[in-house]
């Protein structure tokens, strides 16, 4: 069963990567090709990855319903250390009067939870390079304040990161750069790479002669990696 719908993803990424080409060829100007190649590529990452999320979890022989993968927004509340080192009375007297009104909506491209408790935050890239981690450890740490039990996973159809995160392996070194980055946040970030050989910017994978095959030995390791993580919270 799990081989089958292994079968159905790498089927739909062969049949959407190389209709993007010619769908976008259909767009007007340059800004319509890129923006529709960009948003091909990154909705079926987050298809890909939710399908991987589920056939994890059907591996840990768990109940369906258990699990609910959505993206609504999360509200962040205003940290109250910060309302006291206001300035002003009046301004400080205003927030806590409007206390409620008072949230950031928070979200990343997947939100994982096990009994509706919020275990796993997932971001999906076609790509990332070090100046995306940025922001995407700052979404993280976010989320943190708020899930400090919860998992992080950076899920990647390419890497641009340097390092051996293309390379496919099952320990990773990183690259010095990404881990510079990572250093200066508490956060124990999961990256999960499934193509492999760094992107090349010149190199698109849409194009029929830089296209990179996605195999089921690959989307298998990303299961596995995916499975020790809701090990985790799955009691």
């Amino acid at each position: 069963m799990q081989n089958k719908k292994i079968s159905s993803i790498i089927k739909a990424y062969e049949y959407l990567m190389k209709g993007i080409e010619k769908t976008a060829k259909t767009g007007v100007g340059d800004r319509a090709y890129g923006g529709i190649i960009r948003a091909g590529k990154g909705k079926m990452v987050e298809s890909i990855a939710a399908e991987i999320v589920k056939i994890a979890w059907e591996e840990l022989g768990q109940k369906s319903e258990r699990l609910t993968i959505d993206k609504k927004k999360i509200k962040l509340p205003i940290k109250k250390d910060y309302i006291k080192k206001i300035k002003s009375p009046e301004a400080r007297q205003y927030i806590l009067d409007n206390i409620d009104k008072y949230r950031f909506p928070l979200g990343v491209d997947l939100h994982i939870f096990i009994d509706k408790k919020f275990i796993l935050a997932m971001e999906c890239k076609a790509y990332t390079e070090n100046a995306m981690i940025k922001r995407i450890l700052v979404d993280f740490s976010l989320f943190h304040e708020i899930f400090p039990k919860a998992d992080f996973v950076l899920f990647q159809l390419e890497s641009q990161l340097g390092g051996d995160y293309s390379e496919l392996k099952n320990i990773s070194f990183g690259s010095p750069s990404t881990h510079t980055l990572l250093s200066y946040f508490d956060i124990d970030l999961n990256i999960i790479t499934l193509l492999k050989g760094e992107r090349k910017v010149d190199k698109p994978i849409h194009k029929k002669q830089y296209y990179k095959p996605l195999s089921k030995e690959g989307i298998w390791q990303v299961v596995e990696c995916v499975k020790s993580i809701l090990q985790r919270h799955a009691t």
